[in-house]
């Protein structure tokens, strides 16, 4: 088909849900071109190697400390001259980043079709999760195609009047089930790497870094992981620290000095699906291992005041902690001591899709996309 396609990501989890929706669109479009705007640069370049791919365009916006003001305005001005030059039929968009937001914005202001990979999310918080929760309304109200991972996320769409909204599952899933293979086919190399895993009875995996946690809700991530390191000394907490100082500073203050916690740089994604999948318990404020973690049948417990993804609670994989220290500490000992209440929550559906959503976004698109661009 000869209808141009810009697909537009900015960030490590935008890349893993993207790329294999990029992969599966060059299959069916004559032209299809791949953006990186490297909001999160170095974690990029780690998605991009894994995956054999490189973007056709990369705009290199992120500048030391910058706000989210500047990073939107540099967004701008920067997505404003690749569309000019390009001249996209349609611009391909994920979740609720600030790239996302922006480039839907700069298509709007250029006539130009976007389609919502992860539609209808909501926590009708708009400061939880920060900034992303006005970011995904806006480009709601913008995006001309929606395509929705739950049937939750389908009915958030059809209250709000938005059409041409599909059921699709989430991206996720095709990333993860294509990342076990590779892993699979490479076992040996990922038990070597981590044999120290053998050294400790059981791994708990923990994730930390969004906006809306700075501050106080960091304190208490921390003390509950002091805590629960003290009381689980065989236990081994891995901590993969985002690079953002906010989270950096505070984890390596409080955490540093146990013994039976280690603190590492962010992890190539093939090695953090190893890690999940040897996982007894995740700790996390992170959306797609909300997603991912159930097709490992690791129980999570997420440390955010409010989820848009409900369904991962509502299925009994995930339970919502916030970030008091006394609530995290008392729900990871409850799943630690209650044997039933483990394996019910490690054996749950995973509500988020089959690993087919990139075929089925293809499908949509080849179908609809010649009655609206």
């Amino acid at each position: 088909m000869n209808k141009k396609i810009g697909i537009v990501l900015g960030t490590r989890p935008e890349a893993i849900k993207l790329i294999p929706v990029y992969l599966e669109l060059k299959r069916t479009f004559s032209s299809v071109e791949l953006i990186s705007t490297g909001q999160h640069y170095s974690m990029l370049e780690q998605i991009f190697k894994f995956f054999e791919v490189t973007p056709d365009i990369s705009l290199n916006v992120m500048t030391t400390n910058q706000s989210l003001s500047g990073l939107t305005a540099k967004l701008t001005e920067c997505l404003q001259t690749c569309y000019e030059e390009r001249k996209y039929d349609l611009v391909i968009v994920q979740g609720d980043t600030t790239t996302a937001m922006t480039a839907s914005l700069v298509a709007y202001y250029n006539r130009i079709k976007v389609a919502h990979i992860e539609a209808g999310l909501r926590t009708y918080n708009k400061y939880s999760p920060f900034p992303e929760e006005i970011n995904r309304q806006i480009i709601g109200r913008i995006a001309d195609f929606h395509f929705a991972p739950t049937q939750k996320a389908m009915n958030v769409l059809a209250k709000e009047e938005i059409k041409n909204s599909f059921l699709v599952g989430n991206t996720v899933i095709d990333s993860l089930l294509f990342c076990s293979q590779k892993i699979e086919n490479n076992l040996s190399k990922y038990k070597e790497k981590f044999s120290f895993i053998g050294n400790f009875e059981k791994l708990v995996l923990i994730t930390g870094h969004r906006r809306e946690n700075f501050g106080e809700g960091f304190d208490g991530i921390c003390d509950a992981i002091r805590t629960l390191s003290e009381t689980y000394p065989s236990f081994l907490f891995y901590y993969p620290v985002h690079l953002n100082p906010n989270v950096k500073d505070k984890v390596y203050a409080v955490l540093s000095d146990l013994d039976n916690v280690m603190l590492n740089e962010p992890l190539p994604y093939d090695d953090l699906i190893f890690l999940m999948s040897r996982s007894y318990i995740i700790l996390t404020d992170s959306g797609g291992i909300q997603e991912e973690a159930p097709s490992l049948n690791v129980p999570i417990l997420v440390m955010r005041d409010t989820t848009e993804r409900p369904e991962g609670i509502e299925n009994g994989c995930a339970i919502l902690v916030g970030t008091s220290s006394e609530k995290i500490v008392e729900e990871f000992n409850n799943l630690v001591d209650n044997k039933s209440h483990y394996q019910q929550m490690a054996e749950a559906v995973n509500p988020y899709g089959d690993g087919k959503s990139s075929v089925a976004i293809a499908s949509i698109l080849k179908k609809q996309i010649d009655n609206y661009c």
